[in-house]
């Protein structure tokens, strides 16, 4: 070492902060947890009281007797859990609790009871002639198979037979999210696709559909039948608004409950206490829900790391995903930095629907939100197609479609032929499923004078003051339908049309754009950074969040 070099150091180590003595520490943190715990326990004494759909929990089977189930049993299961709740909590609500916008009173009219149909439910739809193939379709947390319900019959109506399976915990009552655990919902996701296979038949094309968290249970199967021969392997996989990562703050949510543990804090189990006026999800939102959908993002996030080192991904199949660039439940970022940075060029394409440019909003659009896709892009090439919806703020007003194959580092335009809502000025995590004719969600619904689950909540546009509605007035902001859902639509029907191939194998023999490790993304900036903490968040909206 040199003289010089000698000198360097010794300044450096005279200018280095001394070591942090964490046992000095220890006392500081001890209190300032108890307080924080303290703080967490008062607030549960304040706010609503909780019901008997709150208290209740429904028997759902366990992960073995899952396992060791078929579709006829699951569903006779099913019926025991809906009957239990109508005994346990319908049959016995307080005169207070019988009222038109309650869920569970059997003389409301959006108790999914009286309908034609309960989308609480499992379903199974059948096309009219021989299958040509099976599609299982898993919805998002707190919701129910009734989110997925239009892709499923798109599939039908192109002969694929639909399995829509109600995910333990949902459907019934939300206490039934307060005493689950994210095996279970894997557990129905193998369940599913045994009956996918069996209804199809030998050698047809099984096709996974996932929603929110329902994505990363596809995800997750999808890597699990990489690792075990027993799984049946899908052809092809559709994401939309996939539960790939939450806020790193979710880790915690566990220790909000613990208050919970003493009888007079029993509301801490609980991040959301409100009325159950929607009938196809859950409004109120246990923190057993929000620490499952953690463990399972952490799982299946650790798993692609590891199979993509041990053994890469050259056998999944291509995974379609269309995903709002501005998503304030799951992190879009984790979409293409943990999954598809990791996919081989296997004909993978991720869709993100960019802002509304043209809004009319003046000053109140957070001048970060325009940047939210440029910052999201990563340096190119990259191993699948990237597709980018959205508009320019100066010229004509038609959406184009701005498109980087696989391997590429040019983009071509293709026309869409729709425009953005004028008022639109993005899409959110709960609308891409749903048209905007969709009777409970749309902003257009198809009979709002007479809804046919009793309440159109897309269409409602409240004005006035706040607190006097049961909700906050920002979740009745939040847009529950999609624009541009034909162009989904037409999306899927492009996947249904491809013939049926090897998992893994890309269309056209097209060459690898190189190893997806390799891709590189832009340095952030702290103001964006922010935007995008704020925007990753566990599903905790009261209101349309499926």
């Amino acid at each position: 070492m040199s003289d010089s070099t000698a000198i360097l150091v010794a300044q450096v180590e005279q200018v280095s902060p001394p070591p942090i003595d964490w046992g000095a520490l220890t006392p500081l943190l001890v209190v300032l947890g108890a307080a924080l715990l303290a703080l967490r326990a008062y607030d549960a004494t304040r706010g609503p009281e909780l019901q008997l759909w709150h208290t209740f929990v429904p028997d759902e089977l366990g992960v073995e007797q899952i396992d060791r189930s078929d579709w006829s049993r699951y569903l006779r299961q099913e019926d025991a859990l809906f009957e239990q709740v109508r005994r346990h909590v319908s049959d016995r609500l307080p005169p207070a609790a019988r009222i038109p916008s309650n869920r569970y009173f059997e003389g409301s009219p959006i108790y999914p009871g009286r309908f034609e149909h309960d989308w609480n439910r499992s379903y199974e739809m059948r096309p009219a002639g021989k299958p040509v193939g099976a599609v299982v379709l898993l919805h998002g947390l707190t919701d129910s198979p009734y989110s997925l319900r239009h892709i499923a019959q798109r599939y039908v109506e192109d002969g694929f037979v639909a399995i829509g399976i109600r995910l333990p915990g949902h459907g019934t009552v939300p206490a039934g999210l307060s005493d689950i655990e994210w095996e279970r919902w894997m557990a129905a996701t193998r369940l599913a696709v045994r009956e996918a296979r069996l209804q199809a038949g030998a050698d047809r094309p099984i096709h996974l559909v996932g929603f929110s968290n329902g994505g990363a249970l596809a995800m997750k199967y999808a890597l699990d039948s990489l690792e075990d021969p027993r799984l049946e392997r899908p052809a092809r996989i559709i994401l939309i608004s996939p539960m790939i990562g939450v806020t790193r703050y979710a880790r915690f949510a566990g220790l909000a409950a613990l208050p919970a543990l003493l009888p007079p804090f029993e509301k801490a189990a609980w991040l959301g206490i409100v009325p159950e006026f929607n009938p196809f999800k859950y409004n109120s939102f246990p923190v057993n829900g929000a620490r499952q959908s953690h463990r399972l993002t952490v799982a299946l996030q650790d798993q692609i790391a590891r199979v993509a080192r041990e053994r890469g991904l050259e056998g999944l199949p291509p995974v379609l995903t269309f995903q709002s660039v501005i998503d304030f439940t799951v992190s879009t970022p984790a979409i293409v930095r943990r999954l598809y940075a990791s996919l081989p060029d296997n004909g993978s394409e991720l869709v993100l629907f960019d802002v509304n440019r043209r809004a009319k909003l003046g000053p109140l659009i957070d001048p970060t939100s325009t940047q939210a896709l440029a910052r999201l892009l990563p340096a190119l090439p990259v191993s699948y197609r990237l597709t980018m919806i959205g508009n320019e703020a100066e010229g004509a007003d038609d959406v184009t479609a701005r498109v980087v194959d696989a391997g590429a580092t040019e983009e071509t335009k293709q026309p869409v032929a729709m425009t953005y809502p004028a008022q639109v000025f993005s899409l959110s995590h709960v609308a891409i499923p749903f048209p905007m004719d969709d009777e409970l969600y749309g902003i257009q619904p198809t009979d709002a004078g007479n809804p046919r689950f009793g309440v159109s909540l897309g269409a409602i546009a409240p004005r006035g003051e706040r607190g006097a509605l049961m909700v906050s007035l920002d979740s009745m902001f939040r847009i529950s339908s999609n624009p541009f859902f034909p162009y989904l639509l037409a999306r899927i029907d492009e996947v249904i049309a491809e013939p049926a191939r090897a998992s893994g194998a890309r269309p056209g023999g097209a060459r690898r754009a190189g190893p997806a490790a390799e891709a590189s993304f832009p340095d952030t900036d702290p103001e964006f950074d922010e935007m995008l903490r704020k925007a990753q968040d566990v599903e905790l909206d009261s209101v349309v969040m499926p």
